[in-house]
This record gives C-alpha cells, sequence and structure tokens, in this order.
C-alpha cells in the first residue's frame, strides 16, 4: 500500500478495512508502512500546536462527545471572552515552548459578527507580538463574511472538525447538522484559509464509518487532520464509553495516514489517555500534536512533550526560529486550562 501511495495511488475500502483489522503481530509494520509516508513527505520534523481557550463552557449546542455542550455536568471552568492582554500572554506560552501554530478556540455554535471583530483584534495584537507564528481560528459554524473578515486579520488556518460520518451524526448531535460543518470548511477554503478538519473516534462508530468519515475529509482536502481520541466525560452521555485499545489507536491514526499521505496528521486529544506508553511510536505515523494541555482537561506535560519527540528522534518544526527544543515550563492558563480536545 505504501508504495503505491508514494506513486501516486489511492487507497480503497478494502485496503482501509484491511488497516483497521490488522492483527496485533503485524501492527509494527503497519507503522512502518505509514512512516515510509510520513517521512517522504515531512521528514523527521513535528508541527507543535498550542490551544488557547478564549471563551469555556455556556455552549448551547449538544454535542455528546463534548464537556461544555448543552446540560452538561462535568466539573470544568467555565468563562466568557480572554482579554486580548491575555490571549497574548497564554499564547507566548506556547511559542515560547515550541508552538508555531496557536489554535484560538471558542466554545459556542458559532460566532456573531461581534465575536469575529473581538477575535480579529486578538489575533492581529497575537501577530504583531509573534510576527512568523500560524494562529488557527476554532469558533464554530461560520456565516457568510466571518471568513474573510477572519483571513484579513491575519488568521491563517480554520478548525472545524467532521468528527464522525454523515450516515451517525445524527446520533452525536442534534443541534446542528454534518451538512453545517461541511459547509463552514468549505466557507474557509473559499476564503483562502488553510482548512483543518478531523475527527473523534472511539464514539461507537463501526469501521465502515469510521471509513467513511476519514474518507471525506479526504474528499474535502483538509490541509490538516487532527485525530481526537474520545475522552469519556464524566456529566456527558459518552460518559463510562471505552472502546479504544493503544493498538486500535495506532491503526486509526495508520489509515488517516495511508488514505491522506501529504496531509498533516495530528494525534489530538486523548491521544495520552489512548495511546499511552505506544506515544512516542505514533510519531513514526503522526507529525503533529498539541502542547501540554487541552480545552478542558489537562494534557501530558509540555516538557515531557518536547522530550518524547526529541528522544524518538524527531525535531520540533521551527525550532531553530524559537532558538531552542526545549521547552519552558507551559501551565500559564490563567482563566482555565485548555478546552475539551473532543470540540
Amino acid at each position: 500500500m505504501a508504495s503505491r501511495q508514494l506513486a501516486g495511488g489511492v487507497l480503497d475500502r478494502a485496503e482501509a478495512r484491511a488497516v483497521l483489522e490488522t492483527p496485533d503481530s503485524e501492527v509494527l509494520e503497519l507503522v512502518a508502512a505509514a512512516g515510509r509516508l510520513r517521512r517522504a513527505h515531512f521528514g523527521n520534523r513535528v508541527k507543535v500546536n498550542y490551544l488557547v481557550n478564549l471563551k469555556s463552557g455556556l455552549c448551547p449546542e449538544d454535542c455528546g462527545y463534548c464537556s461544555q455542550r448543552l446540560g452538561s455536568s462535568a466539573q470544568i471552568l467555565k468563562y466568557s471572552w480572554l482579554s486580548a492582554e491575555e490571549t497574548v500572554r497564554q499564547a507566548a506560552a506556547g511559542i515560547e515552548g515550541g508552538a508555531s501554530r496557536v489554535c484560538l478556540v471558542a466554545s459556542g455554535r458559532g460566532p456573531s459578527d461581534r465575536d469575529v471583530e473581538r477575535v480579529a483584534g486578538v489575533v492581529e495584537a497575537v501577530k504583531s507580538a509573534h510576527a512568523d507564528v500560524e494562529v488557527c481560528a476554532c469558533l464554530g459554524i461560520l456565516r457568510e463574511g466571518q471568513a474573510e473578515r477572519l483571513r484579513d486579520a491575519g488568521v491563517d488556518a480554520y478548525n472545524h472538525n467532521l468528527n464522525t460520518s454523515e450516515s451517525r451524526y445524527a446520533e452525536i448531535c442534534s443541534t446542528h447538522g454534518y451538512d453545517d460543518r461541511v459547509a463552514t470548511v468549505e466557507k474557509a477554503k473559499a476564503a483562502g484559509l488553510s482548512p483543518c478538519s478531523g475527527v473523534i473516534v472511539g464514539m461507537g462508530e463501526t469501521d465502515d464509518e469510521l471509513i467513511d468519515a476519514i474518507f471525506a475529509l479526504r474528499e474535502l482536502d483538509s490541509d490538516s487532520i487532527p485525530v481526537n481520541f474520545l475522552m469519556p466525560f464524566d456529566g456527558t452521555p459518552l460518559a463510562g464509553t471505552w472502546e479504544l485499545s493503544p493498538l486500535r489507536a495506532l491503526r486509526i491514526l495508520a489509515l488517516v495516514r495511508l488514505a491522506c499521505p501529504a496531509t498533516e496528521v495530528r494525534m489530538a486529544g486523548g491521544r495520552e489517555m489512548h495511546l499511552r506508553s505506544l506515544q512516542p511510536l505514533a510519531l513514526h505515523v503522526a507529525n503533529s500534536l498539541f502542547l501540554g494541555d487541552y480545552l478542558t482537561s489537562e494534557g501530558q506535560a509540555a516538557r515531557a512533550d518536547l522530550e518524547m519527540i526529541a528522544d524518538a528522534g524527531f525535531e520540533v518544526l521551527g525550532a531553530a526560529r524559537t532558538g531552542s527544543r526545549t521547552p519552558v515550563p507551559i501551565r500559564a492558563r490563567g482563566a482555565g486550562t485548555a478546552v475539551s480536545p473532543n470540540a
């Protein structure tokens, strides 16, 4: 499969099923095959991303996986918009720790035009202080003209995950639809923003539903695909849902890489919980990760993340720019920790 992909081939459904059905004894061979594609397109570099949670909780949507959902009793911090000064402070902590992309996230169905202006001002402040950092916004469902305003303010990318397959989406959320998510990614693309869209795995999806979701992302031509592993928050409908093993998580990452060889594949929320000791091995498939905390949950310590990358023989993308491969400690959240990585 890897040789054919390197020659321009396209993974089909039968091959995708075979990846997910790889026997435990052959998973290392699967990782090696996916690793050939990863190295061909990204060398030994790892892109480090850092989340800043602009607005936490208080969301009117009912996404079943999310600790910020309507009716959630999860014990998370809830607060309205961070100030521009606090946002710049938190972004600086991530950049000093090695991040080359800052992801600005806000809970809610989608931004009002006033919210977009607020975020535009924040982005301009971040870019003024750190001209060479990439900024990705994740604000929910976009309306006409909003993507263009974000682009003009300096936003480089927009994140809006498909999360699961079209056929299964209504089981996960009833307050908006799969088509709303696809439309937002298309708006971002049309405005010239880099599309960032991924999945949440471990929510009870079948292999065919997972393949549908990954192939949809390939069709959408997402530039980066975050692979989130469900974190079953207490107080949400999916609390107690534990379906993933470390080897299953590796197979899923390998499938994404084989389906989308030249796409940035990010091991995102829940990697510590589900990949566990296999995280360094997963770096041979994924070429991107979030540093430190997520939105409403703590991640692996930032120093441990960077040490893991170096110990596995990889280099942080942009390390020469930051001047060091050794991160500073990062627990500089101020108003709260990071957002539900499943957002």
